[in-house]
């Protein structure tokens, strides 16, 4: 990949970022926008780095939003989904000690968090939604 000497990053992808699919990229009137993001010639790699980093979101709760943005775009990625992906690996590399943690004094408290984007996926104006339990400090799931 020739990320060893890469820039550390802050957050998992861009603030704002819209990632379109290659069948979207007709409905758009910017010209120079398709031009420069061409379809990937190594499906493959992207496939498998995705594979990667969904099993990395076992304990890196921090990447799973990222990781579920980047999946969408499996069957027919393009350089502009390599690119996130890349930033989604340097970021990763900022910060190798994240993970879970279980303290062992914690309460008994259940906490639920919940959230939705309502509507904003550009192709099918679907909404994506994910959630996040916690068992006394915790984290136990999400999505």
């Amino acid at each position: 990949m020739g990320l060893s000497g890469a820039r550390h990053v802050h957050t998992p992808l861009y603030p704002n970022i819209k990632l379109i699919c290659i069948e979207y990229d007709s409905h758009i009137q910017d010209t120079n926008t398709i031009a420069r993001d061409k379809p990937l010639t190594d499906v493959g790699r992207y496939q498998r780095l995705v594979g990667r980093l969904l099993y990395l979101t076992m304990t890196r709760v921090d990447i799973s939003f990222a990781v579920q943005v980047l999946s969408q775009y499996m069957h027919a990625p393009k350089e502009s989904h390599m690119e996130a992906e890349l930033r989604l690996i340097r970021y990763i590399k900022s910060a190798p000690g994240l993970g879970l943690f279980m303290p062992s004094q914690s309460s008994e408290l259940l906490t639920v968090y919940y959230d939705s984007d309502w509507g904003t996926y550009v192709q099918t104006r679907r909404s994506i939604s994910g959630y996040l339990m916690k068992f006394g400090g915790a984290l136990v799931s999400w999505k």
